[in-house]
Formats: structure tokens, sequence, C-alpha cells
């Protein structure tokens, strides 16, 4: 480990200090989130069986079994299936957000601007993974709702409707094409003007800002979140998938470019898939 030197104060050793154990939290956090998957997130489940290339209705893997009651057991492991499954998509993009917060946290305690003590940056991840909880509730509702029509695979958790796989792709991919879908994503794209702007003080601030920021990430990436009903809720290689495509987005200097670029495939994907049903 480095020594400090004229030139590398105390402080600057305790930010660095600070960012590596978060690191280290977010990367555990991930990876716990993704162990967790892949032993079936309580389900019951093998997740590569419930990985295999899902086939539109008419083929074999279209077809479903009859809908069966959900006890509150299985409402309790749906909920906290989505929620790891977001966690674990999630943290890789959100991570430079944290990172950032710990450090100006980090500084603005050295200078005296707020009390010294713990960062609050897990108030942040908490506040954002909230707004994450907040979505699986939403879409575990949904999931229910698409089972009771039959549109969706029992127990391979996949569309079987070739209509609904259609009009998700395209909803996905206009979606993707839209001011509103941009404006969020330039939110997610630009951390240090994100923390510029709604700074907030203390372990509330911390939380609130997470909360905000995390809405804001919701408004980015729902539509894409939606397209696992097409290619399978625990379908392995289509939530390691989309989960590059929102690392992508975020991350790459042009990402912005790469959403545009996924919605055009989208808009295509479920057109072509509408003009074969018909």
């Amino acid at each position: 480990m480095a020594e400090a030197t004229p030139q590398t104060s105390a402080v600057e050793l305790i930010i660095r200090r600070d960012r590596l154990v978060m690191l280290t939290g977010l990367v555990t956090l991930a990876m716990l989130a993704w162990a967790w998957l892949l032993v079936g997130a309580g389900t019951g489940m093998d997740i590569w069986t419930m990985s295999r290339p899902a086939i539109f209705p008419g083929g074999e893997a279209g077809m479903t079994m009859p809908a069966v009651a959900w006890s509150p057991a299985t409402w309790f492991v749906i909920v906290g299936m989505w929620w790891i499954m977001m966690i674990a998509m999630m943290i890789p993009s959100v991570a430079p957000m944290v990172l950032l917060h710990a450090r100006v946290s980090r500084h603005a305690q050295s200078r005296g601007q707020i009390a010294a003590g713990a960062i609050p940056s897990g108030f942040f991840l908490g506040g954002y993974l909230l707004v994450w909880l907040a979505f699986s509730l939403v879409a575990t509702i949904l999931q229910f709702a698409c089972e009771r029509l039959g549109l969706l695979s029992q127990p391979m958790m996949w569309s079987v409707s070739v209509w609904l796989t259609a009009a998700l792709l395209v909803a996905a991919g206009l979606y993707q094409l839209s001011p509103f879908k941009q404006v969020c994503l330039d939110h997610c794209r630009s951390p240090a003007e994100f923390l510029s702007r709604h700074w907030q003080k203390g372990r509330a601030g911390a939380f609130h800002m997470g909360v905000k920021h995390g809405a804001y990430c919701l408004g980015c990436c729902w539509a894409l979140m939606a397209l696992l009903f097409v290619g399978g809720i625990m379908n392995v290689y289509w939530i390691a998938g989309l989960a590059i495509v929102v690392l992508l987005e975020k991350l790459l200097p042009r990402g912005d470019r790469f959403a545009l670029a996924f919605g055009l495939m989208f808009v295509a994907a479920g057109t072509w898939i509408a003009i074969r049903a018909v």
C-alpha cells in the first residue's frame, strides 16, 4: 500500500480507501445477486432449462400449462426474483454514480461542509434499489395477470402470444427513440452533472438522491426490462444480454446512439414477427 507523501495527504488516502470499500461492496452485491439467479432465485426451477430458446406459439416450447394459484409465498418469491434480477442487471451501470457520490461526500467532509462520519453512499444505493423494488412489485403483478390471461408460459415464464411479443418489441423500440428516454438516459450518463444539480447533505439527503436517480434510471430502462417477458423472465442469456445493452447505453462515449440503434432493431423485429403472424 502506498505511503502518504507530501503530494498525497491522509485525506486522499482515506478517499481511496472509501472508494475501494464501496467498489468491493458493489461487486460483492452484484456477484451474490447473479449467484442467486443461477441457482433459480428461490423458484425451484433450473435456470438453464428455463434459458432454452423460446419458440413462438405453434412450437413445442410455446406450449403452456393451465395457470396455477399463487400463494402468499409465491408472491414473495416472485417479487424477490424480480428484485434480485434488477440488482444483478443494474449494479454495474450505477456503480460510477455511487463511487462518485462517495468521493464527493468524503471531500465535503474533509472541508467541513458536512459532518464527519461514515460516507452516506450506502443510503444513496438504498434509495436507488428501493425504486427497483417498486418496479419489481409492478412487474410481478403484470406477470400474474399475463399468466391468468394465458399470455405467459407456465412454467417457462416467456410470452406464448405472438401479438404480445410483437407489441412489446415495437413498444420498447419506440420508447428507445422517444425524447423521454433520451432525457432519462442523459441524466444516467452524466453522474457529475446529476450530483451538482441534486446534491443533498446527510444520509436522508443521500437516500433522496438515490430515489431520484433511481427514478431517472427506471425511466431510462423500464421498456428494456419489459422485454424479459419476451425472451423469458428467467432466461439467463436474455438477462445478461439486456444488462449489457443497459451498460453500453450508459457507459460508452456514444451510448445514446446505441440506444437509438437498439430501438430501431426492436421495432424491426416486432414488425417482422407481426407480419409473419398475419
